[in-house]
């Protein structure tokens, strides 16, 4: 008796982590935003270091990913859907290896390195129909004086302040 009483108390147990396991899975379908990275490999300048790692890359390129998603739930209408391909990103800053070893993992950022990302985009409303789409090569020479205050001590905040700024002047007060 007692294994019986065991594993359904192991198998109660285990509900709640079985049911956020199946609720993770599940595609967000309320997402505003599908964003895509083509050939994420080939980019100007995603790195997390001088000799950059394809992890270090991915995982800056998920935070734009997010931040993307994020942004879109403020400035893409009610029922509207955008879809972004980013096919190239040039980050804030460059490594400079010339200063010595112990600065090949440290980014350092003047106004001659600016900010560039490449993207196509379309936003369709809910029945499918295209709203607004283009092609955008997103740049900022003057970012060093832009700064978004409350992404003050983001390492992304340059780039993230060029995707906020496209959003707000290609989607926001979109009406039907």
């Amino acid at each position: 008796m007692k294994p019986k009483i065991f594993f359904i108390a192991a198998v109660l147990a285990m509900t709640p982590l079985l049911h956020a396991a199946v609720q993770d899975s599940k595609p967000a379908s309320t997402a505003k935003a599908d964003v895509v990275f083509v050939d994420a490999e080939k980019f100007t300048d995603v790195r997390d270091s001088y000799s950059g790692t394809d992890r270090g890359r991915d995982a800056i390129l998920d935070q734009l990913r997010e931040y993307i998603q994020e942004e879109a739930n403020r400035f893409v209408p009610p029922g509207d859907h955008l879809s972004v391909s980013v096919t190239d990103v040039d980050l804030a800053g460059e490594f400079e290896p010339w200063r010595g070893p112990n600065w090949s993992d440290v980014r350092i950022v003047k106004d001659i390195y600016p900010p560039r990302i490449d993207l196509s985009f379309r936003l369709t409303d809910a029945s499918g129909v295209v709203v607004k789409e283009g092609t955008r090569n997103l740049r900022d020479n003057t970012f060093l004086f832009n700064t978004v205050a409350q992404l003050r001590d983001d390492p992304l905040r340059h780039e993230k302040a060029l995707l906020s700024d496209w959003l707000r002047s290609d989607c926001r007060g979109l009406k039907k």
